[in-house]
């Protein structure tokens, strides 16, 4: 039987704090080798749409997951998502297909926990104020899934659009003390952490901005090679921990752009996050230092988070099965019997 999940099946389904948890867990597996995160490949669609199934296994436990994303920059001047997903989990073992994942949450819930889990590593302990460069529905889930591992007190924001920063207050106004920031730079000087979290091309935050003892978790840009929130300088002024070397080398443009820009070199980008939570390499080593977490997202994460997702829907009833016949007609995909549809 395969569980299809949806975006409304999905919304609230795991806690946070058991996201960060096992988002942590399958990075120290990646690091102690009972995880495989190849590089994904991209390839084109029509336009300046293109597509990246990305691939993970878990051998500790038993699955694998295929997650396609498709990034459309030009969606956005018709209303559209610029990047959806769809995520497969399956039977490592087996090769059967376990469940269907609508991507939307799952991204938005593993991306932020990742920021969390690489925060509570590397920012310093008295951390209490955060910037955020944009002002989106991921930065609503970051002050959400930092919260857990800092106790924060204060949000300095920036975004282009009054009405998502009025989305924002509402949000997260109950929580935390919103400061809107006039521009980028106000955000990094006011902030103890900082996490970039636009769809930029172009750098919105410069390494001369940055303060002796900051941490910065870059995380908005898609990953296409030739996009990028933060200048060279500030790859090369910082600490940089990564979530796969092979991907950020493919992928980030934080990573190639700076290499290509004679500011780091491959080097630069060896250091895993999940290396300096196993104990294998260094993370913050002086109060004064600056941490930046370049975080292009792995399929790894996403299944950390279907596992999750599938166990507690089988549980409570959640989504619609489906059983796939094979016959002399060729394929048919049927729902099963008691499926938990009505959510």
């Amino acid at each position: 039987m395969t569980l299809l999940l949806g975006s409304a099946d999905l919304t609230g389904l795991v806690s946070r704090a058991e996201v960060i948890a096992a988002v942590r867990t399958a990075l120290i597996d990646l690091a102690e080798g009972r995880a495989e995160q190849p590089a994904p490949v991209a390839f084109p669609g029509t336009g300046t749409t293109q597509f990246l199934p990305m691939t993970a296994t878990s051998h500790r436990l038993g699955l694998s997951a295929v997650k396609v994303m498709s990034d459309a920059p030009d969606n956005r001047a018709a209303g559209l998502p610029t990047q959806r997903s769809t995520v497969l989990l399956l039977d490592a073992r087996t090769g059967e297909c376990l469940a269907v994942l609508d991507g939307e949450v799952g991204t938005r819930t593993r991306t932020a926990a990742a920021s969390a889990v690489a925060t509570d590593a590397l920012a310093r302990p008295d951390a209490r104020v955060l910037g955020l460069v944009g002002a989106g529905r991921l930065a609503i889930e970051h002050v959400h899934a930092l919260r857990e591992i800092r106790a924060l007190d204060t949000v300095h924001v920036w975004s282009r659009s009054p009405a998502t920063l009025r989305a924002f207050h509402h949000a997260v106004g109950d929580l935390v003390e919103v400061v809107e920031a006039p521009d980028p730079r106000h955000v990094v000087e006011a902030a103890d952490i900082v996490c970039t979290l636009t769809p930029a091309r172009h750098p919105v935050v410069h390494g001369a901005w940055f303060r002796p003892g900051q941490h910065i978790n870059a995380v908005g840009a898609p990953p296409r090679p030739d996009h990028r929130e933060i200048d060279a300088a500030g790859m090369a002024r910082a600490t940089v921990v990564v979530d796969s070397t092979p991907t950020q080398l493919l992928k980030s443009g934080e990573a190639v752009l700076s290499i290509a820009e004679g500011a780091t070199t491959t080097e630069t980008f060896c250091r895993e996050l999940g290396a300096v939570l196993a104990g294998s390499a260094p993370g913050r080593t002086d109060p004064q230092e600056i941490t930046l977490f370049n975080s292009v997202g792995i399929a790894l994460q996403d299944l950390a988070y279907a596992a999750l997702a599938v166990d507690r829907a089988r549980t409570a009833g959640i989504g619609v099965n489906t059983r796939t016949v094979y016959g002399t007609s060729g394929l048919r995909v049927t729902a099963g019997a008691g499926a938990g549809a009505a959510r």
